[in-house]
This record gives structure tokens, C-alpha cells and sequence, in this order.
């Protein structure tokens, strides 16, 4: 994608790590997790902070430079992101690997970018503004280029009155939990000041996890990589748009889901995600009664297995769990019905359904392709974490005004979840829909009413009302 008119990049540097530890004397093998994860496009998340007042010496140069120092010593604990891909081909015997390598590493992508635009440009529009994508890196890359671009490239963008600091992650290298993980480490050292890498408060654990008795060198079905490439881009121009839910309304939601199906266990985020379920099914008008639907969660399998991982074991370990009915099915039943589906899902996702998914994998190994994994016409796919901790990556300028992504891994039903900037169990929700569909979801009176007015200092008038 083009960049926008209005952001100019002013210099490029490649980022290493101060210093390099033993370990990147050896390759670093990749699990079933992360291989999958070769088709699928970077991470791109960012944060928008407001511009640190220019005080005492703190022009934008020395934030900067600053930035660029304490990301080259974030990046002696995060080595595998300093690594490149490479594949090891042989044909007899037949054999194609993968695996993350040290030698002759490209570094990492720093980009001091320059927009004439502002925070309230960012937060005015109704949708997320095109600008937005201009303030991340490695736009339409997906997992395999890693073995010719950097596992990381930041970009930092000076607003008028604001920064952003944007990461784009390669996904074959680490999931949600990983990329946060890392973001909050970077910012935990540029508050410390220069000279004190020694010492995170969460160390990540780099060794990558794989069943007992599994070789780590795992031989993949494929003999050129265009065997499982598929570059998937949505075949009509989407809307992305954020809704925010404050803890009243999440709370309401929660007590409704659990009193129609006369339980106490469906969680918040499920009530959640089975109203998204049903109003987007609602808004597709043009889906017949008998039509399967599904519902995707990324779920996060550290605390699944047992023994349990690490929470800072630093990889992929995310899977999809599943819940489906027929359209009709879906809405002639209420929230509680459709949140029960969920909660059977997850529940049921246990570590032995986790470690068989893994040994079904072994036997037949397979890369996610949107087309084969979702259905982007009927279905929703709940991605990214109320639980990941955004707001808590203070660079020592305070807390960001808002998180906003880029273009990659979008497409109809995509929902990415983000805690509301005010916590106490706020959700903001990132929704992209074709237009239509949009508009519809807009008019919808059981979502809307749910929706809560933005706590961010733009004004919410720009918004449409609530339908009563």
C-alpha cells in the first residue's frame, strides 16, 4: 500500500542488539505453532501517545535517538526478532525445513516518520482514517518474507501533537501475548534510562516448547513455498471502525447471557463475543436461515497445558476454538444461548484436545490460508486480547491515548479485542465489514444499545446515537 501523502519519512537505520548472547551461535527451531504461521501477515499493532512536552531538552531527536537506544538493549533479551528465515532443502533424502538463523542478520527496520496530521485526526473520523496504515512498516508481508526482511521494523511517526509508535512483528516468530510482551519490555528499559539492560521485570523463556519426543526439526510436506503461500486480500473495500463497551454495559451483558441460559459461568468476554456473533450475522442480510455460521476465538494455550507454560515463553502458542450453528439457529435463540456455545468451546479446549491437535499436526502438517480457515462471508473471528496489557507501555511519557492497527490480517468478520483505555474491564472492539454490512450493524438496536460513548478526549459527537 502506498504511503499517505501526508506522512514523510525523514531517516532509516537498522537496530541491533547491544550485545549478542551465546545462543546465536545456534539456529532456533520452530513448533507446529509457529510454522503455521508462515502465511499469515505481520502484526501490526502501534500506540498513540501525546507529544512529551519539549522541555529541559527533550526535543523530538532525543526521544528518537533515546527510542533507538533502548530498543538495541530490548533486543538482547528478544534476540529471535534481531534472526532472519531459512529454508534447508534436499531432495534425497526428500526433506524441507524452516527454522530462524543469526548469521548475516538484517537487523531491525527503525523509521522516523513525520505526519501533518493530529490525535484528533486519528480519532474524529467515524472509521479508522487510510493515515493510519501509512504509520506502519512491511505493509502486505506476510510470515515467509522473513526470510528476506526484518522479523521487526518500527516506525515512529511525530503528529502535530502526538507519536505513534508502530510494530510490524512477524507472526512466525511470536503470537499476541509475544508481541506485547516485547512492546511493554522495550518501553520498561527506555523509562530506566541508558545503561541498565541487565535487568526486566519478565524476562521472556526463548526456547521454543514441542511435544515430548517430538524431533525439533520438523520436515514439512512442501517442496517450494509457493505450495502453501496464498496472499489473501478482501475482494470488496472494507470499513474498520472501533465500538467501545464500558464495564457497566460489559457487566450487563454479562448478567443477561448468564440469567437466559440460567448458569453462572459464561464470562464477560464471551457475552461478548456472542452478541458481536449475532448482530453480524443479523447485519448479513443476505444469508439464508439454513447457512452454518461460526464463531472463531484465538485462544491462548499457556495456562491449557499441564504442566502449564511459561507466561513469558516467547513463541506462538495461540489456536482457534470453534463454536457453529445455522443462521436460524443462531438468531432465533437469544445471547445466552449463542454465549453457551462459546463457553462449551472454550471449555473444552483442554490439554489433551491442545496435544492431539498437535500430533494430528505432526502428521499432517499445514499452513493457515484465510480461504481454507474461515469463511469471511458468514463468520466471525474473534482475534487479539482485552487481557493483553496495552496501556501499561509507558515509555516514561504516560499513558498512550489509544492502540490502533494497521492493514494486515483484515478482512469481513475480523474483530480485534483491545481493553478500554479507562481498564476496569472496558473492551474496545475493532470491527471490518464491508460497507453494507457496516451500516447495518450500525442501525442494529441490541448492539448499539450495548455500545458505550468513547472515554477518549475527542468528542463522541461525530459518532451515530444509540437506537433506543
Amino acid at each position: 500500500m502506498a504511503t499517505h501523502p501526508a506522512v514523510r519519512h525523514i531517516s532509516r537505520c537498522s537496530i541491533r542488539a547491544e550485545c549478542v548472547a551465546d545462543e546465536s551461535n545456534q539456529p532456533l527451531h520452530f513448533n507446529p505453532w509457529d510454522l503455521s504461521m508462515l502465511n499469515t501477515y505481520y502484526i501490526q499493532k502501534g500506540l498513540l501517545f501525546s507529544k512529551p512536552p519539549q522541555t529541559n531538552g527533550l526535543s523530538i531527536i532525543t526521544i528518537i535517538d533515546h527510542l533507538k537506544d533502548s530498543l538495541s538493549r530490548t533486543l538482547v533479551h528478544f534476540l529471535p526478532l534481531t534472526g532472519h528465515l531459512v529454508t534447508h532443502k534436499q531432495d534425497n533424502p526428500p526433506s524441507y525445513s524452516i527454522f530462524l538463523d543469526y548469521k548475516n542478520t538484517p537487523g531491525v527496520d527503525f523509521v522516523h516518520a513525520v505526519a501533518d496530521v493530529t490525535i484528533s485526526d486519528v480519532f474524529a473520523p467515524i472509521d479508522v482514517p487510510p493515515i493510519v496504515r501509512s504509520f506502519f512498516l512491511l505493509d502486505k508481508a506476510i510470515g515467509h518474507d522473513g526470510h528476506t526482511l526484518p522479523l521487526l521494523a518500527v516506525q515512529v511517526t511525530e503528529l502535530l501533537d502526538g507519536i505513534f509508535i508502530a510494530c510490524s512483528f512477524n507472526h512466525v516468530i511470536g503470537d499476541g501475548t509475544s508481541y506485547w510482551h516485547f512492546f511493554n519490555a522495550w518501553a520498561e528499559i527506555c523509562r530506566m534510562g541508558k545503561g541498565k539492560h541487565d535487568h526486566i521485570s519478565r524476562p521472556p523463556v526463548l526456547r521454543r516448547w514441542f511435544l515430548d519426543g517430538q524431533d525439533p526439526i520438523i520436515n514439512l510436506p512442501f517442496s517450494h513455498h509457493d505450495e502453501f503461500i496464498d496472499r489473501y486480500q478482501p475482494p470488496v473495500v472494507l470499513r474498520e471502525r472501533f465500538f467501545h463497551f464500558s464495564p457497566q454495559s460489559i457487566a450487563r451483558l454479562k448478567a443477561k447471557a448468564n440469567a437466559e441460559y440460567n448458569t453462572s459461568t459464561i464470562s464477560s468476554f464471551q457475552a461478548l463475543s456472542a452478541l458481536v456473533w449475532r448482530s453480524l450475522t443479523r447485519a448479513r442480510h443476505h444469508l439464508p436461515s439454513h447457512k452454518k455460521t461460526s464463531c472463531k476465538l484465538a485462544t491462548n494455550n499457556r495456562s491449557r497445558l499441564n504442566p502449564p507454560l511459561s507466561l513469558e515463553y516467547f513463541g506462538n502458542c495461540i489456536q482457534a476454538v470453534n463454536a457453529s450453528a445455522t443462521v436460524g439457529e443462531l438468531l432465533n435463540h437469544g445471547i445466552g444461548w449463542a454465549a453457551w456455545l462459546l463457553h462449551e468451546a472454550v471449555n473444552g479446549h483442554s490439554d489433551i484436545e491442545v496435544r492431539e491437535g498437535l500430533e494430528l499436526w505432526m502428521k499432517s502438517p499445514y499452513i493457515y490460508q484465510v480461504g481454507n480457515f474461515f469463511d469471511p462471508c458468514s463468520s466471525v473471528m474473534m482475534g487479539s486480547s482485552p487481557r493483553f496489557d496495552m496501556y501499561g507501555c509507558d515509555f516514561g511519557w504516560g499513558m498512550a491515548e489509544a492502540v490502533r492497527s494497521g492493514s494486515a490480517n483484515k478482512f469481513d468478520g475480523k474483530v480485534s479485542s483491545y481493553p478500554g483505555r479507562e481498564g476496569e474491564g472496558s473492551v474496545d472492539l475493532e470491527v471490518t465489514l464491508p460497507a453494507e454490512t457496516m451500516s447495518a450493524l450500525e442501525s442494529d438496536p441490541e448492539f448499539m444499545d450495548a455500545v458505550s460513548p468513547s472515554q477518549y478526549h475527542v468528542s463522541c459527537s461525530s459518532f451515530p446515537a444509540k437506537i433506543k
